[in-house]
């Protein structure tokens, strides 16, 4: 499937769509939810087993898989065979490593890792939240999105017109004390996972220092597809997405973890987020952040717990 054909399948026009001859909304109803194309743009497969693929498939559904931080080649041969399995029910985005980033042929390297997994069949390219939030200096300074050693990457793909999933910050309440956090779902992650809680290291870069340095790298590089995970680090303010997507006309923005923070913020103005979607509909990706691993071994029980997630979040939207 070429690149552009993909992006304009993995929108949440599977959900609210426009008609070709009018510029009207028309909208689904829940049981229209077998019969629409529908695509999870993020979603982990990781294991080389098309079983659950042909259970989305009979859902109407196409699942992108992006490949996470590690760099062992098991995870990228598991997704690009199933490609090449069924490359018209599944699609995945490759990723880099950050290991020897301060050696004088990471750039080289990083852009040969590229070339690599694009001619494995990758779709586009991962990057993640280790950069501004793991990966420091012998000083202890972290390196951010838009520190000059990454342009010569974001031109290759650039040029390259290689799309970019872009995990780069974490929810604004990944800076606020567990108590004050405004979604339950941010409570239990950053409980479990204490060590991105950044409310717990004051020296490391702060929310506002994670946006801009995205938003650095979106100016300096005006053609780059860019798909921000997880509502782009903005989920919660849908002014503040649009603000973006109006300056960046290349970016667009996935729902993956972050669709309580649209259900939330619709409990208080239902009609402020109903016309972002409408708005914005072509720019804003389906996609849970669920993950089939080795360790599902239940395939039934993993079924009905996604299917559960899809209809609850399409009921919903």
């Amino acid at each position: 499937m070429p690149i552009k054909q993909l992006l304009s399948y993995l929108s949440i026009l599977s959900f609210i769509a426009i008609l070709s001859c009018t510029s009207e909304p028309v909208f689904y109803s829940h049981n229209d939810f077998q019969e629409v194309q529908k695509i999870d743009v993020h979603f982990h497969y990781n294991v080389n087993d098309t079983r659950f693929l042909d259970y989305a498939d009979s859902l109407n559904f196409m699942i992108c898989s992006p490949n996470t931080r590690t760099i062992e080649d098991e995870q990228f041969d598991v997704a690009r065979s199933i490609r090449q399995q069924h490359p018209d029910k599944f699609a995945f985005f490759g990723t880099f490593s950050m290991e020897n980033w301060d050696q004088p042929k990471f750039v080289d390297e990083t852009i040969e890792r590229i070339k690599y997994v694009i001619e494995g069949g990758a779709v586009g390219i991962k990057i993640w939240k280790n950069i501004g939030m793991v990966v420091q200096d012998t000083s202890g300074n972290y390196l951010m999105i838009d520190d000059p050693m990454f342009k010569p990457v974001f031109d290759y793909l650039e040029e390259n017109n290689i799309p970019v999933l872009g995990h780069l910050g974490e929810p604004k309440n990944c800076w606020l004390p567990l108590e004050e956090m405004t979604v339950k779902s941010n409570r239990d992650y950053y409980t479990k996972n204490p060590q991105y809680h950044m409310y717990r290291f004051p020296e490391a870069p702060s929310y506002e220092e994670h946006i801009e340095a995205r938003d650095n790298v979106l100016r300096q590089h005006p053609d780059l597809n860019f798909i921000g995970a997880h509502m782009a680090s903005l989920e919660w303010d849908m002014e503040e997405l649009a603000i973006r997507l109006d300056e960046f006309p290349n970016l667009t923005a996935d729902m993956a973890s972050r669709i309580n923070h649209l259900q939330y913020q619709s409990l208080s103005d239902r009609n402020k987020v109903r016309n972002f979607l409408i708005e914005y509909q072509d720019r804003i990706l389906y996609a849970t952040d669920r993950g089939l691993r080795p360790e599902n071994t239940d395939l039934h029980t993993f079924k009905q717990k996604v299917l559960d997630k899809w209809m609850l979040e399409w009921t919903f939207l």
